[in-house]
């Protein structure tokens, strides 16, 4: 198949999820196009049977705001006019649901079939604000096909937006091939020279991830067992997380290391990975830690019980239950034969459940359904 994929292309869930099928689509022989402002953080090196194309914005004074919308959309049109797309894949409705609809409208049956992958925000914050809610639910029944990362994710699209539509839910996946635990000696070394246990927390550091949470539950955590703290990742939050570290004279134990991109010798230098956030519709960050035999202490919200195994692949409490959580830590850390039994759990369960060539068949099936069937007719 001939495939389009428009993205964002960041460290955020939805760009990693859109980046890796595209990869791993290529590699079983499909012709995969990207098209959006930027590569994909993901797309590192040549690949083959993989092309990006770039939308170009152009400025005029008369424009307060850049004007994205339009602009992918008609770079949508030419490349799916000249490179004959059979499928578009819109990652994150807004805004690359509403652009697949504009050149779907422009190219008429000539076009390619539409499938929009809802990934969270784009349901439970952005696509629930006023000025976008008809547009979002509009764009979401005119695709022709519909996917969701999480049971809940489709249940709260079909409770918000009351579409009528059928959604299918693909998980997340990870290449547990490339994420599997490998010998981090010498970074852990680095990170612990004492020896101390090693928690590790991945984010965008949005309000919704709650990382002055994960500060909070590393402070109780050290007051029982010598620990270091990883926060990888940078956003609107870390001069917060920053500030509190200082207030609660944890710098010598806590490492702010930034965006990263190879996070399995991190992962790998790691004990327990903390996910307290107040919504997550999957939790992809949880799943690679799975993969690579971390632990995970989460918050009980959104598709993390959908993933995460209470009391078998990990622990979840209630949101901002930073007691709770540190008290589960601390059980894990001080308790090798539970947390040697919780890590290899977790890796079991990446494989079996959430593995690229698992989840990849499924989107493959799903496309060669959306192109069996009649197209929506577009209003």
């Amino acid at each position: 198949m001939k495939i389009g994929i428009s993205c964002y292309p960041t460290y955020g869930g939805s760009g990693v999820v859109a980046a890796e099928l595209g990869k791993a689509l290529a590699e079983r022989g499909h012709k995969i196009h990207f098209i959006s402002y930027a590569m994909p953080i993901r797309l590192d090196g040549f690949i083959g049977n993989i092309v990006y194309h770039e939308v170009e914005i152009s400025t005029y004074p008369l424009f307060d705001f850049p004007l994205y919308t339009p602009a992918l959309a008609s770079k949508i049109v030419e490349v799916a006019k000249f490179e004959h797309l059979d499928i578009l894949h819109a990652h994150y409705a807004i805004p690359h649901a509403i652009s697949a609809y504009l050149a779907k409208q422009i190219l008429g049956s000539a076009g390619p079939k539409i499938v929009t992958t809802l990934h969270g925000t784009d349901i439970t914050l952005v696509g629930l604000e006023p000025s976008y809610l008809p547009v979002m639910k509009f764009s979401i029944e005119q695709s022709d096909g519909v996917t969701a990362v999480s049971r809940f994710l489709k249940e709260k699209t079909l409770t918000n937006y009351h579409v009528n539509k059928d959604i299918q839910v693909i998980p997340n996946f990870v290449d547990t091939e490339k994420y599997r635990r490998v010998d981090a000696g010498k970074i852990r070394k680095g990170i612990a020279p004492r020896g101390e246990k090693v928690l590790i927390h991945v984010s965008n550091f949005r309000a919704v991830k709650r990382v002055p949470d994960v500060v909070r539950i590393f402070e109780l955590v050290r007051r029982k067992v010598p620990a270091k703290l990883l926060l990888v990742g940078d956003g609107p939050d870390r001069s917060t997380c920053e500030g509190l570290v200082r207030e609660l004279d944890l710098t010598q134990d806590v490492l702010f290391l930034g965006k990263q991109v190879e996070l399995v010798p991190l992962l790998s230098a790691s004990d327990l990975f903390l996910i307290p956030s107040q919504s997550e519709s999957f939790g992809l960050s949880a799943l690679e830690a799975m993969s690579c035999e971390v632990p995970v202490i989460a918050s009980s919200v959104g598709g993390l019980p959908e993933l995460i195994l209470h009391g078998e692949t990990g622990y979840i409490a209630e949101i901002g239950d930073i007691e709770r959580m540190a008290k589960y830590a601390i059980d894990l850390l001080m308790n090798e034969t539970k947390y040697t039994s919780f890590a290899a759990a977790g890796r079991k369960r990446a494989v079996d459940e959430f593995r690229a060539q698992k989840i990849i068949d499924q989107y493959e099936q799903y496309y060669q359904q959306v192109l069996s069937e009649k197209p929506v007719l577009a209003l």
